[in-house]
Formats: C-alpha cells, structure tokens, sequence
C-alpha cells in the first residue's frame, strides 16, 4: 500500500477518460516507442511510450518525429531564417544542422510521454 486513501475519492462522479485526455484528435494520433537517451532532459527515456499527434502543424520548439534522409528521429524543431536544427534534450548528443538539399519531413508533434514505472 502506498498512503492512505484520498478525502476527494468521495466525490468521485464520472470515470476518466484517458483516451480523451491523452488523444483529443484520435484520427490523427498515434503511439510511438521512443528508443535512446537523447531527449532525457524533455522527460522522454528510451522505452517510453510518445503520444504523436499529426493533425497539429509542427512550430519551433515543439517536440516532433522527424524523418531526415530516411532516418527517424525525436528531436526539438528550432526554425529561424535561414535555418532547420534538429535539437536533442541531452547535452552528450550533437544539434542535427539539416542541410538545404536534405529530404526533412516532420511526422508529427509529441504530445506527451508515458514514462513506465520501475
């Protein structure tokens, strides 16, 4: 047992929708396992499980699958005038510097991480 009981179970009145809360657009969401240790300073570990949202059109700064050259990836998107960087939340991982000429496509936002207990 881990505490005691909360005072606000009884005021309990609908069951909670994790799908609603977690997947407002569900037509467009999808779960993606993460992999690696380049996003740890996001809240995203390896084995954690992203929410992807691909109705939401990807800004700077969101947190977003990308495809660079064939190649998936979860990174920061960091956009100004003149260039595209591809940016891990891992000081031990360099910026990805997307060249003009590369084939860049942003699959989707990350919504939320679903970190495992252990």
């Amino acid at each position: 047992m881990a505490g005691f009981p909360s005072p606000s179970q009884d005021y309990t009145t609908a069951e909670i929708d994790l799908t609603e809360h977690l997947m407002p657009n569900r037509a467009s969401t999808y779960l993606v396992r993460a992999r690696g240790n380049s996003m740890t300073g996001a809240g995203i570990w390896d084995g954690d499980e992203l929410v992807v949202d691909r109705s939401i059109r990807p800004q700077d700064g969101h947190v977003v699958i990308a495809v660079l050259d064939g190649e998936l990836t979860v990174k920061r998107l960091r956009i100004d005038a003149d260039r595209v960087v591809l940016s891990p939340e891992n000081p031990g991982f360099p910026d990805i510097m997307v060249p003009s000429l590369s084939d860049l496509r942003i699959w989707g936002v990350v919504t939320v991480s679903l970190h495992h207990v252990k």
